[in-house]
């Protein structure tokens, strides 16, 4: 008899009720990498008439942190509020092509180091399958308004500050003894093009602005929360 009460007891799920509650709170960490999408214009700027291209190269992983508030619409349906700081760094690598030498591709500049600090204000659903005992997987997807404090005319360019993101992944919820532990993958997909046609007003910064026509931003996350 003592056996099979050993036995019971540990098959007894962590944190039976939690998924009743209908308000939770909590805070989340992660990594991510930013990246953009570059729309070059292909124009002859460079000082012997040679095309001017422009490209994200070594992306870098950047950290984010931020609360979690999370509220229950229905028993697998929450819509999660998630505000956050993030930072993370872009490096745009200008070259040449057509160049009249025997080189194919001359690299125009050292990298423009284009860094971020972005305010988060994610508004998320998040729709989870059924508990298999102390694990869960589920999807999310929403939308996120983020606010860049870190742009000056040093990176090169100038960028907008202000984008909107659609934002995807999926993930697993494990039921720890104390709290839930969440491990998810999203992807952001920035909206606008946040590159601003003015420049930084510097004229030996102006090519960077005129070989290209937009960027738009995206941002890989790997994400834990605890709940």
């Amino acid at each position: 008899m003592p056996l099979l009460g050993q036995v019971d007891k540990k098959n007894i799920p962590n944190l039976r009720g939690f998924d009743e509650k209908p308000l939770h709170f909590g805070f989340l960490i992660g990594f991510n990498t930013m990246d953009f999408r570059v729309d070059n214009k292909a124009e002859a700027l460079g000082s012997n008439g040679e095309l001017l291209y422009g490209d994200v190269i070594n992306l870098k992983p950047g950290i984010n942190i931020g609360i979690v508030s999370s509220y229950r619409l229905r028993p697998n349906l929450h819509l999660r509020f998630l505000p956050g700081i993030s930072f993370g760094q872009r490096d745009i690598v200008y070259f040449t092509e057509n160049y009249p030498t025997d080189d194919a591709d001359k690299i125009e500049s050292s990298p423009l180091q284009i860094k971020s600090t972005f305010l988060e204000f994610p508004l998320l659903l998040k729709y989870s399958a059924l508990r298999m005992h102390n694990a869960k997987p589920y999807l999310i997807g929403g939308f996120n308004t983020r606010y860049d404090l870190a742009k000056n005319v040093q990176d090169g360019l100038l960028l907008t500050s202000l984008d909107g993101y659609l934002e995807a992944g999926a993930g697993f919820d494990f039921y720890m003894t104390f709290f839930r532990l969440s491990v998810e993958l999203k992807a952001s997909i920035g909206l606008s093009n946040v590159l601003n046609p003015k420049g930084t007003g510097e004229l030996a910064d102006q090519k960077y602005t005129d070989a290209l026509s937009g960027l738009k931003s995206r941002i890989f996350h790997l994400t834990f929360y605890f709940e």
